[in-house]
């Protein structure tokens, strides 16, 4: 097989969620323990970082890897969906692996499932070839970002050396559940018997899920926003974020650059900060330049894409992945925040999820271009129109993302903002 081949027999012959949907989801990790025990339990070799949250995982989890680069540290990091290239899921100090180990590793595997005769999903596949990966190039640190959930993830087999939950949102409620503590008691599935969890935002319908989660386990608990916070922020002429950031209502970290700038990484960062404090406190050697150095270079260290990235000028053009109601809400506020004219709003959205929460949160004052991303689970553009009719929002359909993209490209005038998002996979189509 070569990599083409390779990626055919990933995407299309195994059951992929990002394909797919809820389809593909597997409620039981018999077979990532199948796998695992194959594999020799590759993640035993190397001490890991587990991050799961509804909004934010992706953001803490490069933030992270960054900076225990800059720290020394060969870091391994598993991340996903991917956005242009499936090799982005699995990096080593921001590298991609490479196509020829993705393909040898593939081919290994389905040799040897002659005799296993495991049937796994992609996931499940992708988190085993991750882990080998990361043991055999002999990684110091992983940072394992969870896929969906927490308790019956793929990435749940690891004992961290901490934990972290960024947020509960909802999001995959058909899967994870319709409320919030549901999500969060999903969520709280990572939490491991003696080993610290960073909460990064207190919400009074979760705290307690969580708080009776540590009791059971004997857990350590810290929230992270109720020690720190960023006081305030400034866009500097270096294109990043300027920031001050408080610990326990007192001046920290002045100065501090971040070149995300998405105005929610405020609620990020204090994450961050919280982590990297108690991994010191169990032994790592991470200074406050180390923070620092990472900071500045997460885009371009880890690869991070589609956070509130900045693709075009005069007009504007920005995209974010935000897809949730949580999330969406952070993107208008920050399209509120920028400065323009008039906004022009390419948008696509799956179609296993009732866009109804979202589409009440959009604008109503744009000009709306409506797409249907090029995989299955995207929802029609024609309906996703008439579903938003009865919102007010009002634009054309488009045969595919790129069309709706030029022809917004087209319309809009130099102090103009384009915005592109709603999905995922809206926004890997036009980076």
């Amino acid at each position: 097989m070569n990599y083409s081949d390779t990626l055919d027999y990933l995407f299309t012959r195994l059951p992929m969620f990002q394909r797919m949907g809820p389809a593909a989801y597997k409620n039981t990790l018999a077979n990532t323990l199948l796998l695992d025990e194959y594999y020799a339990h590759p993640h035993r070799s190397f001490k890991t970082i587990h991050v799961a949250g509804t909004n934010g995982k992706g953001s803490v989890s490069h933030m992270l890897a960054t900076v225990l680069q800059a720290a020394g540290y060969k870091i391994g990091l598993y991340t996903s969906p991917h956005l242009k290239d499936f090799r982005e899921r699995i990096r080593i100090d921001g590298k991609m692996i490479g196509e020829e180990e993705v393909v040898n590793w593939v081919e290994k595997y389905r040799t040897n499932n002659e005799l296993w005769k495991i049937e796994p999903s992609f996931f499940e596949l992708t988190v085993a070839m991750a882990f080998d990966y990361f043991a055999q190039q002999k990684v110091d640190v992983a940072v394992i970002e969870v896929g969906l959930g927490g308790r019956l993830d793929s990435t749940n087999i690891i004992m961290p050396e901490v934990g972290i939950i960024t947020n509960i949102g909802f999001d995959h409620t058909n899967l994870l559940g319709e409320t919030l503590e549901l999500i969060a008691g999903e969520k709280a599935g990572i939490i491991k018997k003696n080993i610290p969890v960073v909460i990064g935002e207190t919400q009074e319908e979760t705290k307690a899920v969580f708080l009776n989660k540590v009791r059971e386990v004997n857990a350590p608990i810290y929230f992270a926003d109720q020690e720190y916070k960023v006081a305030y922020a400034t866009r500097g002429v270096d294109g990043m974020q300027n920031l001050q950031v408080d610990k326990n209502n007192e001046p920290f970290y002045r100065d501090l650059k971040l070149d995300l700038l998405g105005l929610y990484q405020h609620k990020n960062l204090p994450t961050v900060l919280k982590a990297v404090d108690i991994l010191n406190d169990r032994g790592f050697k991470i200074a406050e330049q180390d923070l620092r150095t990472g900071l500045k270079q997460v885009k371009e260290a880890s690869g991070l894409q589609g956070r509130w990235q900045i693709i075009g000028a005069n007009p504007m053009v920005v995209c974010d992945t935000g897809h949730n109601s949580d999330g969406i809400k952070e993107v208008v506020e920050q399209i509120n925040f920028t400065p323009h004219k008039k906004l022009h709003f390419v948008f696509g959205t799956v179609g296993d999820k009732n866009p109804d929460k979202v589409l009440g949160l959009l604008p109503k004052n744009a000009s709306y271009y409506f797409v249907k991303a090029n995989i299955e689970r995207a929802l029609d553009a024609e309906v996703l129109k008439q579903h938003a009719a009865g919102f007010g929002l009002i634009g054309d359909t488009y045969s595919s993302v790129n069309e709706g993209f030029k022809k917004a490209l087209e319309n809009a005038g130099e102090k103009d903002l384009v915005f592109v998002g709603g999905s995922t996979f809206v926004v890997a189509e036009i980076i």
